[in-house]
């Protein structure tokens, strides 16, 4: 099949915003299983210095830490669109970092950019990023990452009467129009492992896939587990998830990192501070607080 991919550039974004933290669990006391825990023996400094030691000097302005973000930022990843707040797994997840590298309060400086000038190394007015990157070895030719805070599987969703509502295996998505994001994983996924009879359409982002599919314009959206399961809860009524591709298929373990310009000395810094995060239970309590809703549903056959 070409490779060739249809562009459309020009969707308007849906505006659609959450309700605050109802729609997350606030049981805090289960682990979280898919959070990737980082090896102690990669993220301890030698000397054993702290996190906030580490960062010392190694910001772009002196005592502050610039945070950047998606522009919109959707739940259950940044809820209302405020990262400030803390409110939504990557804000708290975040906060909790800068926290450790020995930021809060009025230190802490959030800017938003586009996924694909992020990833393609093009911005570098933050500190580091968080828009759900996967970590590729691709990427990491132009950009650094931290170690994984989380690990994600692929996932379609569509209207529940849709064309694709009777699928139960990843050959049954050969014949629908799927699209996903550009420059994510889950549009290489389509390309790589789908491989489907008509060419994918590769949008600006999720939120115009989202606005395609309620046109009628495709017939399912490939994208991350979690935001597949929050679009349908939450954003396009009607829809659901038809299922999530397990490893066999190629579909599974997106291990996603915070982003950070090429060889950035951050990076050290911001390892010790998921590795105090995990060992205290705090990264597992902000997983499952933030994305224990977001994680169910059945497994597609790889035939």
């Amino acid at each position: 099949m070409k490779r060739q991919i249809m562009a459309l550039a020009a969707l308007a974004a849906l505006g659609l915003t959450a309700c605050g933290s109802d729609e997350a669990s606030t049981d805090t006391t289960a682990p979280a299983a898919n959070t990737t825990e980082a090896s102690a023996s990669d993220t301890t400094a030698a000397d054993g210095q702290t996190a906030a030691a580490c960062a010392e000097g190694k910001t772009l302005t002196a005592g502050a830490l610039t945070i950047a973000t998606g522009d919109p930022a959707f739940p259950p990843y940044v809820v209302d669109d405020a990262p400030e707040s803390g409110e939504g797994f990557e804000a708290a997840l975040a906060l909790a970092v800068a926290r450790e590298m020995g930021f809060e309060g009025a230190a802490v400086t959030w800017v938003r950019t586009s996924f694909d000038t992020a990833v393609a190394g093009s911005d570098n007015n933050f500190d580091f990023n968080l828009q759900q990157f996967s970590i590729t070895p691709e990427r990491e030719e132009v950009v650094s990452f931290s170690d994984p805070y989380y690990t994600a599987n692929q996932a379609v969703l569509g209207y529940a009467d849709g064309a694709g509502a009777s699928i139960t295996s990843l050959s049954d998505l050969k014949g629908l129009k799927l699209g996903a994001a550009a420059g994510t994983t889950s549009l290489e996924f389509v390309l790589d492992v789908v491989q489907p009879d008509v060419e994918p359409f590769a949008f600006n982002s999720n939120a115009d896939a989202k606005t395609a599919l309620d046109n009628g314009q495709i017939d399912a959206i490939i994208t991350d587990l979690p935001t597949g399961l929050y679009i349908s809860a939450v954003e396009i009524e009607g829809t659901k998830v038809y299922g999530q591709f397990s490893i066999n298929a190629g579909g599974a373990g997106d291990a996603w990192g915070l982003l950070f310009s090429n060889d950035n000395p951050l990076v050290e810094c911001a390892n010790l501070a998921l590795a105090t995060l995990t060992e205290s239970g705090e990264l597992a309590q902000i997983t499952e607080q933030w994305m224990g809703e977001y994680t169910e549903a059945p497994y597609l056959s790889e035939d």
